[in-house]
């Protein structure tokens, strides 16, 4: 059961943009939560040169069955070119598994 649980780590350049994503991936039951984190330094190349921004992270908590329409609702509604979309599957009896059955429940159809 926890196996089919993932964590989708997803950077946004504002904390607007996040909150507007997150909310629809949630109504929509692509995600059964998210969690925005504000204000992170990211240092990376981009286009041969190094670059440093601050960005908003979010990690949306969903169904594995759903990583693939979430990531590309992400792709399709970021401002970015390339927007960091990464999935973490949860490891096996790792957690409390009274809170994965809600999420297992929260992200199903």
């Amino acid at each position: 059961m926890y196996n089919n649980i993932h964590f989708v780590y997803i950077t946004f350049p504002n904390k607007e943009e996040a909150r507007r994503i997150g909310a629809k991936l949630v109504e929509d039951r692509l995600a059964a939560c998210v969690n925005i984190f504000d204000s992170m330094e990211s240092i990376y190349r981009w286009e041969g040169k190094i670059e440093s921004d601050n960005e908003t992270v979010m990690i949306a908590k969903t169904h594995k069955s759903k990583v693939k329409a979430l990531t590309k609702y992400v792709e399709s509604n970021h401002s970015y070119d390339c927007p960091c979309v990464i999935s973490l599957p949860v490891a096996e009896e790792e957690g409390n598994s009274a809170y994965i059955k809600w999420l297992i429940q929260e992200s199903k159809n």
